[in-house]
């Protein structure tokens, strides 16, 4: 008998759970041209048509895939305002690991959401895209990148309305079964938030942490659980290798390679001249001179950098190219200055979520976000 989402681990994916086509994406459920190029505004948000029917045992008879559920659960909770339909698809054992530490059940979920409505009142959740892999047996893994657009005309915990309108990138990566998410990785970029409120970060990390959110500091047994969950016990390119291109150990070494070694020449290697990146606090550039310079000032503020990746998963194949998911984490110690001030000494806990875009074996397209806010956070508390 198949355990209830309650009392489930997250069990991590092989090559045999990842979708090697796209008939079930989220652009063909929004009939986009192309594939992985993202939201444009004249589209059809909700489709008159819900897409070929998927495997969903335990699901509700409502919904026809995966990506049709991700799309219509997030459309109905926000912009329906049917908030507590939260209890309806997250577990009440739910774990969701966010930019402040971990978020547990899904009665905090539901309080959150009536906050962040009435801080936003005509708030949207627009989906951007959804990577996914897995099945109704193991789980369904989603990454869904989510652009937010909404109005502070409300009261919010960061201060009083401000009356200004904000467009931030959000990803999130669930794992859900039987018609509820378990287990959430979800990186809000509060601090694109909070500048397009027209707050100083640094003034703003500070207050915080003199009355920190739920969940922080982490401490060591959550940030080991964050790190560990759905992560194979050996990366699928060692442990299940192939010949040829493998995706998986082209986007772990890429990773691996950029941010512990430096070695830039990756950018030319692996990514096409004018590839185009949208990151955290609202980074957005394109080309190797722009990329190397942002690595550059991350490694120098953090010369011991050590990022390990968590999980891997894509959809496509060699001919139609892939989109890829990479969750990583990354420790260091905050020893040089520049774009976080002053050296502060203080060991640094970093996790993100990347999204890439590959064709032909090179990257055209890049979305990362890590806990930007939190980091500034652990700089200001260690002054104190």
């Amino acid at each position: 008998m198949k355990a209830k989402p309650e009392s489930l681990t997250a069990r991590p994916l092989g090559r045999e759970h990842m979708p090697d086509c796209y008939n079930i994406s989220l652009d063909g459920y929004l009939r986009r041209p192309g594939t992985g190029g993202g939201f444009f505004d004249t589209e059809q948000r909700i489709p008159n048509d819900f897409g070929p029917t998927q495997s969903l045992n335990g699901f509700e008879d409502t919904y026809h895939n995966i990506i049709d559920y991700i799309v219509r659960i997030t459309h109905r909770i926000w912009e329906d305002r049917d908030v507590e339909y939260i209890g309806d698809t997250y577990s009440s054992a739910s774990k969701v690991y966010d930019d402040y530490g971990l978020q547990f059940g899904n009665r905090k979920i539901i309080d959150d959401t009536h906050h962040t409505t009435g801080a936003f009142s005509d708030i949207q959740l627009i989906a951007d895209e959804v990577i996914w892999a897995g099945n109704d047996e193991i789980g369904f893994h989603t990454s869904h990148r989510t652009i937010i657009r909404g109005t502070n005309d409300g009261d919010s915990k960061y201060g009083p309305a401000t009356g200004k309108t904000v467009d931030v990138l959000v990803i999130a990566n669930c794992v859900a079964l039987e018609n509820k998410i378990f287990l959430e990785h979800v990186l809000y970029n509060n601090s694109s938030l909070l500048s397009q409120l027209g707050m100083d970060l640094n003034e703003m990390a500070s207050s915080m942490v003199k009355e920190p959110p739920a969940g922080w500091p982490r401490d060591e047994g959550v940030w080991q659980n964050l790190r560990s969950a759905t992560s194979p016990v050996e990366a699928l390119s060692l442990g299940s290798p192939v010949s040829g291109f493998d995706i998986d150990e082209f986007a772990r070494t890429n990773l691996t390679q950029l941010w512990n070694s430096g070695d830039y020449d990756l950018l030319n290697r692996n990514y096409v001249p004018d590839f185009t990146f949208q990151g955290p606090t609202d980074r957005r550039f394109s080309g190797a001179t722009a990329y190397g310079s942002f690595l550059d000032s991350i490694r120098s503020a953090f010369p011991d950098l050590s990022l390990q990746v968590d999980e891997v998963y894509w959809m496509g194949n060699e001919k139609e190219g892939y989109l890829t998911s990479e969750r990583w984490s990354a420790t260091g110690t905050h020893t040089g200055d520049g774009m976080f001030g002053r050296a502060s000494g203080c060991k640094v806990q970093l996790w993100g979520i990347t999204q890439h875009k590959v064709q032909n074996g090179r990257i055209i397209q890049e979305w990362m976000l890590f806990n930007e806010l939190d980091l500034l956070m652990q700089i200001a508390a260690a002054r104190l």
